[in-house]
């Protein structure tokens, strides 16, 4: 479709003459507004070849970051690749400006094909099929696509509002871009890749028959039979037996399933779901020798997050079935008003509990984590609470505290580092106390917390051990890894050093 839009309008170009011609017409209504030309050569300067740069720079960095080497060379290789095209058939095909673009700041480079819209067809192209691979959540997926597929048309519409292309070139070169960005995926895939491709097979300490057991929570995939045939299919290549599936439900989110799988012999349990349901099923399998695979499909997913566990879900399956076994802590939780039970990543009273406990579900479903943020916004300014904090044997100590954290593990919540010397196999809790006075207390309480400072007073105290009690003098909001359990006024704790085996990248 390029090469016969470029042979058209440089040829013969009567049958085009008519539909160019249009771009005249554009330009005369732009003209009517001073302030829509300013942000019409807004939009012209942010995106021109310096903008671009900076944003694929941005993405690359970003995808290296992530370890996405396949999906940031790919970028790199489309945009590199798309601009040295369009500047040689620039040159190449020698198509002028049209005579009505704009007279402040004339360009008298040639015109064909557009390099904006080039650059930005292919920079779409590349964000719209990152959002498909890693963006699970539809809405968020829909909503991602729609604003990169805007952004492309409206620079397309600023180069012919502004008189600097024809409407053909604007086509021609989103064109070009998108024939750029497909001939590019055809040699370099983008998705992660197994690792069981690259490595050798671990020994086996004892022979067994490779039984798979799937405990699945069937609304957090979007399509329930194409991850089942995924599953399928990459547990045979790998050697295991036909996996055993079995759904959580909302009377039993897990337990009961894990207790069924490890009764019939399993070898390796795979649990797919957010942090609540991957809680139920590793608290039950802790102690029975059986590793636990697990598919991150949650909004925080931050047991998988802190063991380095993939969320892209190939690559998660992918770990759970060659992944390398490793003993990691469990940590045995009670309080007034609950049963005792289980959590394996953090447990809170006062502010971050108030947080679970606002968010609403069903922005929850729309926005994923940003729900978090906005119930964080509402309960800022939570009252300070007195708490009495008992670690191991020693003599109680009395605080004054927004909030309590002790945990397992040292990110939290969009990668906050609130506890950066917590390691989840150490057989130790670590405990945080903070208390800003003021609203602007908060200020220098995130600065100090990105900054993994170690200093210890007032508004952030420290403390480990290996039993943690937890008192408060009036009842509290309360959460287990994300799940708010209601409100109550005491929490105990012990952690149990390496209880539970589960697969981790090698």
């Amino acid at each position: 479709m390029f090469a016969f839009l470029g042979v058209l309008v440089t040829q013969d170009r009567a049958p085009l003459d008519s539909f160019d011609v249009e771009g005249k017409r554009l330009e005369d209504w732009a003209d009517n507004s001073s302030a829509f030309i300013d942000f019409l050569r807004v939009v012209e300067v942010a995106f021109g070849t310096i903008g671009m740069t900076v944003l694929t720079v941005v993405l690359v960095v970003a995808l290296l970051l992530r370890r996405h080497r396949w999906a940031a060379l790919l970028a790199a290789v489309v945009m590199i690749v798309t601009s040295l095209a369009t500047s040689a058939l620039k040159v190449w095909l020698g198509r002028g400006r049209p005579d009505w673009q704009d007279n402040l700041g004339l360009l008298d480079s040639f015109s064909f094909p557009s390099g904006h819209a080039s650059s930005t067809a292919a920079y779409a192209s590349l964000l719209v099929m990152l959002l498909v691979i890693f963006v699970r959540r539809t809405s968020l997926r829909r909503l991602g696509i729609s604003l990169a597929v805007g952004w492309w048309l409206l620079v397309c519409f600023d180069r012919m509002l502004l008189g600097r292309h024809f409407p053909t070139d604007v086509i021609g070169g989103s064109l070009l871009g998108i024939g750029v960005f497909l001939l590019a995926l055809a040699v370099i895939d983008p998705r992660p890749r197994s690792t069981a491709a690259k490595a050798e097979p671990l020994p086996e300490v004892y022979a067994s028959e490779r039984r798979l057991a799937v405990i699945l929570n069937p609304i957090k995939v979007e399509d329930v039979g194409q991850f089942r045939a995924v599953v399928g299919a990459m547990a045979k290549e790998s050697g295991w037996s036909e996996p055993t599936w079995q759904y959580t439900t909302i009377e039993d989110p897990g337990t009961g399933m894990a207790e069924k799988a490890a009764v019939s012999g399993a070898d390796l349990v795979i649990v797919c779901g957010g942090d609540g349901t991957v809680r139920e099923v590793c608290a039950e399998l802790a102690g029975t020798g059986i590793p636990v695979g697990i598919i991150p499909a949650g909004t925080g997913n931050l047991l998988a997050r802190n063991l380095d566990i993939p969320l892209y879900l190939r690559a998660a399956i992918d770990v759970a079935l060659n992944g390398q076994d490793r003993a990691i802590d469990l940590v045995r939780v009670g309080g007034d008003g609950i049963e005792d039970t289980h959590f394996m990543v953090m447990a809170g009273m006062g502010f971050d509990a108030a947080i679970m406990e606002g968010v609403n579900e069903e922005i929850k479903k729309k926005i994923g984590w940003i729900a978090y943020v906005v119930s964080g916004l509402r309960s800022l300014m939570f009252p300070a609470m007195k708490v009495e904090v008992q670690i191991d044997d020693d003599e109680p100590t009395v605080h004054r505290a927004r909030t309590v954290v002790v945990g397992n593990v040292g990110f939290l919540q969009a990668g906050m580092p609130l506890l950066p010397d917590a390691t989840i196999d150490d057989g130790v809790l670590d405990v945080v106390i903070l208390h800003p006075k003021k609203f602007l207390s908060w200020i220098p309480l995130a600065v100090r917390v990105l900054a993994k400072s170690a200093t210890v007073d007032e508004l952030i105290d420290r403390r480990t051990g290996s039993r943690v009690r937890v008192k408060a003098s009036a009842d509290v909001p309360r959460q287990l890894d994300g799940d708010s359990i209601g409100e109550g006024r005491e929490l105990w704790m012990e952690c149990i050093h390496g209880r539970l085996l589960v697969r981790v990248p090698r």
